[in-house]
């Protein structure tokens, strides 16, 4: 007898769950339906900020597979339609075709696969749905912002102005491509420093780095509104206690789960509103849901709690693994142990990096630690390109396991961050990295590489804090 998998999503987790449950099982064992409520599947949002900027070719260029690509390889994947709830004491989930007179209709399954993604943060303030006020998450949303910048409406004085609000990875990324766009970008954030992904004295070396870049960055300040002109169109935000004008506004404030079918559906949800799974990626408590992809919290091997990670990396290999179980792999079930919170990013030639735990996180799980900040080149000193690089990393006061490493630095500094990536999933101590061989000549790193010397300063910290 078929059996039936349903797929809410058709991005990432889902349609890689569907690409690889159809590798192991054909259309007769195994039939695959998947509901997309987008106009997109398979893209990369990832690339958004980069397409914007005008780096990279889009949107066709960010699409991995089209929707006719996946209906080739035998996947029933269906378009602007919106599953509006779930039933799983029923098995099946109820469904609108957005383009075909709003009808509604439930579809049953034996296997259903929760991939709704993440939403972004939109704060509930006056003006905030007001044209010139843009988003950044999905394809229409870039096409959109690019439609806007490329109007011609925008410029006073002959200055073009734009603010972002938010200094996370979505904002720095998207004010590097308004400035590549020739705008000049003011950044708007709550925190202390930009970047609230590092520690504060990392985000200082960002904001230093931004200031001087020529994006003013402005730092502890909540926006209250945006300001609308007599069209009702954005002309700036509002801090409460100053203004910033701008000729379009974009929202870089991150993303939560998207998991309201899940809630009102009583399937467990973590602390910050994410599914909650097992290894194997089967939602706690159901035979036969399962989810992936940035709907879902998943457990940081350094901390050992659960937390939410949107990263298309994460989303893939998730739904790798969901295809590979609903589908009943004869090698075996698959399953995805978890992160160490690894994330590299930009924004003009500044790269950003970091894994592993922050000082609060490590506080909050109880750890007792020492910090060590070094700064080094990308290159050897002599060598011509060289920048500089700095290096923060934190070790366990007792055992000396590494448990977090951040960069702030030039070209060739932030994907260094892998090297600390690796031996927290090895569980390594620091004194252990001292030794690790890593390639050394001039045009890449100083003899001694930066991640090294860091390692090296973290053990004798260690080894100082036990008195020896």
């Amino acid at each position: 007898m078929t059996e039936r998998m349903v797929i809410v999503g058709g991005d990432a987790a889902g349609m890689s769950a569907a690409s690889q449950a159809r590798r192991i099982r054909n259309p007769d064992e195994l039939e695959i339906v998947a509901f997309e409520r987008g106009h997109f599947t398979s893209y990369s949002a990832c690339g958004i900020p980069y397409w914007v900027g005008g780096r990279v070719e889009g949107p066709d260029g960010l699409i991995a597979r089209s929707p006719e690509e996946h209906r080739r390889r035998g996947i029933d994947l269906r378009m602007r339609t919106e599953v509006t709830e779930l039933d799983p004491g029923r098995q099946r989930v109820r469904i609108v075709e957005r383009e075909h007179g709003e009808q509604a209709r439930w579809v049953d399954y034996d296997h259903l696969v929760l991939a709704t993604g993440a939403r972004p943060v939109r704060p509930r303030l006056p003006g905030i749905d007001a044209e010139g006020v843009y988003g950044v998450q999905t394809l229409d949303d870039g096409q959109a912002l690019i439609d806007a910048l490329e109007s011609g409406e925008h410029g006073r004085d002959g200055t073009r102005r734009a603010v972002v609000v938010g200094a996370g990875y979505i904002g720095v990324e998207m004010a590097e491509a308004l400035v590549e766009r020739g705008y000049r970008v003011t950044v708007v954030d709550r925190g202390p420093q930009p970047m609230s992904t590092l520690d504060p004295d990392m985000g200082a070396l960002v904001y230093e780095a931004m200031c001087g870049m020529g994006i003013e960055t402005v730092r502890g300040a909540a926006v209250t509104g945006i300001l609308t002109d007599e069209a009702g169109r954005a002309r700036g935000v509002s801090t409460g206690d100053a203004e910033y004008p701008a000729d379009v506004v974009v929202l870089g404030l991150g993303v939560r789960p998207e998991t309201e079918l899940a809630r009102r559906a009583g399937l467990p949800l973590g602390p910050s509103g994410g599914l909650l799974t097992d290894l194997a990626m089967r939602v706690r408590g159901q035979e036969n849901i399962w989810a992936g992809g940035d709907c879902v919290e998943v457990l940081n091997l350094v901390s050992g709690r659960t937390q939410h990670v949107a990263l298309g990396t994460h989303a893939n290999k998730h739904g790798q693994v969901i295809g590979t179980n609903v589908a009943g792999d004869p090698e075996g079930a698959a399953t995805f142990p978890g992160v160490v919170g690894t994330a590299v990013s930009k924004v003009c030639d500044l790269e950003i990096a970091r894994t592993g735990l922050l000082e609060r996180q490590a506080r909050a799980v109880g750890l007792q630690f020492e910090t060590v900040l070094i700064e080094s080149t990308t290159r050897a000193g002599y060598y011509p390109g060289t920048r500089p690089m700095h290096v923060k990393m934190l070790a366990e006061r007792r055992s000396g396991r590494l448990l977090g490493a951040q960069i702030v630095g030039r070209e060739n500094a932030g994907k260094r961050v892998d090297i600390a990536a690796v031996a927290l999933h090895a569980g390594m101590t620091v004194e252990q990295m001292t030794a690790l061989d890593l390639g050394y000549a001039p045009p890449f790193s100083p003899v001694w590489d930066p991640i090294l010397v860091a390692a090296r300063k973290a053990a004798a910290a260690v080894r100082e804090a036990r008195g020896g």
